[in-house]
């Protein structure tokens, strides 16, 4: 699976989360951060599409490009959980193949 398709499942996978945060009585304003910063990633992923053996690299330069900005730490969390995701569909046909079916949840249009 290349970066870009990866990414492209993550990000229909993010509306479910969307959909789960506004049903959450408490204030979400730190999750809606934290999902603006991993789909703003994401989305620069589907852009540049790196090679599939450089996406870590490409993660640590997009860490390093936000390092003059106050969301650098949001953007290190957040490129740690979407490199453990993409480990996690190298090793998980099940989980790729979810995502390949564009990450299919009963939350996503709530």
């Amino acid at each position: 699976m290349r970066p870009a398709d990866f990414s492209r499942g993550l990000l229909a996978a993010l509306e479910a989360s969307e959909g789960r945060r506004r049903r959450r009585q408490r204030d979400t304003t730190p999750d809606a951060i934290g999902l603006g910063i991993k789909r703003t990633l994401l989305e620069r992923a589907v852009a540049d599409d790196p090679e599939p053996a450089q996406f870590e690299a490409w993660l640590v330069e997009q860490c390093l490009l936000a390092a003059d900005t106050a969301s650098v730490g949001g953007a290190r969390a957040m490129a740690l959980e979407i490199f453990h995701e993409w480990r996690l569909a190298a090793c998980s046909p099940e989980f790729s193949a979810w995502l390949a079916r564009g990450a299919i949840s009963d939350d996503r249009s709530a």
